[in-house]
């Protein structure tokens, strides 16, 4: 009797439209198609390195027919000056410590170094001031102490023979001589003293060099009194030791 009573009422609920609640399901979430990419981190590049040194270096040459007389050179010192001219056309920079010019410069002691063993002259060393002494041991060097081209000191010098200075750099060494270069002899246009080497701030017709050069050849001024800064004097010349015997390699 109860149980037709409740189902009556039902009827009527829904007689009267009361509609039943709706059952709540979870809604499934999506699945993810493919997990995103990490952004990618961006990093500089490095600086490419030369291939080969820049075309053009502060360095000068000229030709062996620019010089006074040097058909009349003696056959060694001839081939010296072509041998040493032949390097100014490599584009090499000063390079301290160096005496190959595979590296890409030279030193100026260096420069003198390799340059003569190339003509066959083995025994020469490797420093300017072992240059120097070796020059003063057998006998060659002409010592200079005038600060003028035109002083009898001079007289002596010759094409192809060794220039010595001392001060170009604070130094050690004893005896302190550190700068060599070749003297190439004389202008034809100009007369203008002329040498060869290697240096990191000499002269070429007022412009400064940096590499294995020509160079204008002049004896610097006594230093002004009061100057601190070191200054750099020539101390004389010598003919090459065992030059007129070399034989090129």
């Amino acid at each position: 009797m109860k149980f037709k009573i409740l189902l009556l009422l039902a009827m009527c609920g829904l007689a009267y439209g009361q509609k039943p609640k709706p059952r709540l399901t979870a809604t499934p979430t999506p699945k993810q198609t493919s997990s995103p990419k990490p952004t990618p981190k961006l990093t500089p590049s490095p600086t490419p390195k030369p291939t080969s040194a820049p075309s053009t270096l502060p360095v000068a040459s000229i030709e062996t027919s620019q010089l006074v007389g040097f058909t009349d050179y003696p056959q060694a010192v001839r081939t010296l000056i072509e041998e040493s001219l032949a390097l100014t056309k490599q584009n090499l920079t000063y390079t301290y410590g160096s005496a190959d010019p595979t590296r890409g410069g030279m030193d100026c002691s260096g420069t003198i170094y390799y340059v003569l063993r190339k003509i066959g002259v083995q025994d020469v060393p490797r420093s300017a001031s072992a240059q120097y002494l070796w020059t003063r041991k057998a006998g060659t060097f002409d010592a200079v102490i005038s600060r003028k081209m035109q002083s009898f000191e001079m007289e002596a010098l010759q094409p192809g023979d060794l220039l010595f200075w001392t001060g170009t750099y604070a130094t050690e060494v004893d005896p302190p001589v550190t700068h060599s270069m070749i003297y190439l002899g004389k202008r034809k246009k100009d007369g203008k003293p002329l040498m060869f080497g290697a240096s990191d701030g000499r002269s070429y017709d007022g412009k400064q060099m940096w590499g294995v050069s020509v160079f204008d050849f002049t004896i610097p001024k006594a230093k002004a009194k009061g100057d601190a800064k070191p200054s750099s004097v020539f101390i004389g010349y010598a003919t090459i030791p065992g030059l007129k015997a070399a034989a090129p390699l």
